[in-house]
């Protein structure tokens, strides 16, 4: 008797063309955790602290832009404030803009914030020495005097006369032009003066120079003529 053929059997591919869905896989797409945080969307309050901290940069740069173009030679334009202003207000402005992340070169990301600090210090130590303070007042006061004169107005005005107030430009505004080209002329009669004081020392010290060169060739003269059976 011939032996019963063996029972067929399914082809191997078969099982394999539609794999069933890994455990893992699906572990994995439901995991929240798998997914980006910046993939999902900013909730309110997580926006709003992102544009605050954008604005604060911002506006820290901002500032520091102002002082670097601010007119250097008036500390009152460098720190933003008005000639009126009280020695606690420039404490308090500066320890502001310094120390409260504006504008200190350790918190601050504008690559001249260095800069700006060095020139806040300076402006903050100018306001603050009372000799220097004076004459940049005065200085105020001559182109306050100069701006009113322009402008037809009379000395004794209020700075909140209706005349003033219409001035355009601002009354202020003027006053900060006129102080600007008196501090400007002040200083180059300053650096003038440096020049010739520096000029006239380097005469002087010529002079010297020549006549101690004078005396010394002198006293050798002297001398070759006191020497015995010198011929001179």
């Amino acid at each position: 008797m011939a032996p019963s053929p063996p029972p067929a059997t399914k082809p191997a591919s078969s099982r394999s063309e539609n794999p069933a869905p890994s455990s893992s896989k699906k572990e994995e797409t439901s995991d929240p955790k798998s997914t980006s945080k910046f993939e999902q969307p900013l909730s309110t309050d997580e926006l709003d602290k992102l544009l605050s901290r954008e604005a604060s940069a911002f506006q820290r740069d901002v500032e520091v832009d102002r002082i670097l173009k601010a007119f250097k030679l008036n500390p009152y334009d460098v720190l933003g404030l008005d000639p009126t202003c009280t020695a606690a207000d420039i404490k308090k402005r500066y320890s502001l803009l310094t120390t409260h992340k504006v504008i200190h070169p350790d918190k601050a990301t504008h690559p001249r914030a260095t800069d700006a600090f060095d020139l806040l210090k300076k402006a903050e130590a100018d306001l603050m020495e009372q000799t220097k303070r004076d004459e940049l007042d005065a200085v105020m006061l001559e182109a306050r005097a100069q701006t009113l004169k322009a402008n037809s107005l009379p000395a004794g005005i209020s700075d909140t006369d209706s005349r003033v107030l219409a001035l355009v430009p601002s009354f202020k505004e003027q006053i900060r032009t006129r102080a600007r080209d008196i501090l400007i002329d002040e200083e180059v009669r300053r650096r003038k003066a440096i020049k010739m004081n520096l000029a006239n020392e380097g005469l002087e010290a010529r002079r010297k120079e020549e006549e101690a060169a004078t005396k010394k060739r002198k006293a050798e003269e002297d001398a070759r003529w006191e020497e015995p059976g010198s011929t001179c």
